[in-house]
């Protein structure tokens, strides 16, 4: 999207609450990646439309995602998953300053080995894909059995910069990164349980729904 319409599409954004705000500046200033503000209100529309009741999260970061899906559904209970421990400190204090411990569930550890112990729970509604890449398609699959029907699917990051559209512009360190996340796309275009739509809006999101 070209910079002048995203700047416009900033601007109408609603003003978020004052601790969403010093959240958003920290991560700036500490250079931990967050949603990009339109993505992020992209996502929290997807919500409400959806009203889950259960949503799952691949990569917490420092919390801030799992605040804002709370803020578009209020109800709901949110599992989130963070191998970084000094992100999962920060999401733990950030999520105690909000009043969300009862609804936003935080677990440490690597989400390859995570996933497997969610097996025998509740259904999810929504999943939020947003942590390692290069593991999209791993990811994807491990989280499959723990959709509802008519579940969603988000994949944020899928447009990388804009080197998936064009990878020849990709710097070497990212060019294996950009193959993957490619071959992730065409992957899930052509899922036979899913019907996906990728938006070109932030760093690209793939949303994909389960077929009933």
């Amino acid at each position: 999207m070209k910079d002048n319409s995203m700047d416009y599409l900033v601007n109408m954004i609603p003003k978020r609450t004052s601790s969403i705000d010093l959240i958003e500046q920290g991560a700036k200033k500490d250079r931990v990646p967050i949603m990009e503000p339109v993505s992020m209100h992209f996502v929290q529309q997807i919500i409400r439309l959806k009203q889950p009741k259960r949503i799952l999260e691949i990569g917490t970061a420092i919390g801030y995602s799992a605040l804002r899906m709370l803020e578009a559904a209020p109800d709901a209970e949110i599992v989130t998953m963070e191998r970084d421990v000094q992100r999962y400190q920060e999401a733990i204090q950030n999520i105690r300053t909000h009043g969300a411990e009862k609804q936003i569930k935080i677990l440490l550890g690597d989400a390859l080995e995570m996933l497997k112990n969610l097996q025998n729970e509740a259904l999810f509604d929504v999943i939020f894909i947003d942590a390692a890449k290069s593991q999209y398609r791993r990811f994807f699959e491990l989280v499959t059995p723990l959709l509802a029907n008519e579940g969603i699917i988000i994949t944020d990051n899928v447009l990388f910069r804009g080197y998936v559209e064009k990878p020849h512009i990709a710097p070497s360190r990212y060019k294996k990164m950009v193959e993957k996340i490619n071959d992730y796309n065409h992957w899930l275009m052509q899922h036979p349980l899913f019907t996906t739509s990728i938006v070109p809006i932030g760093d690209g999101i793939a949303i994909s729904m389960k077929h009933s």
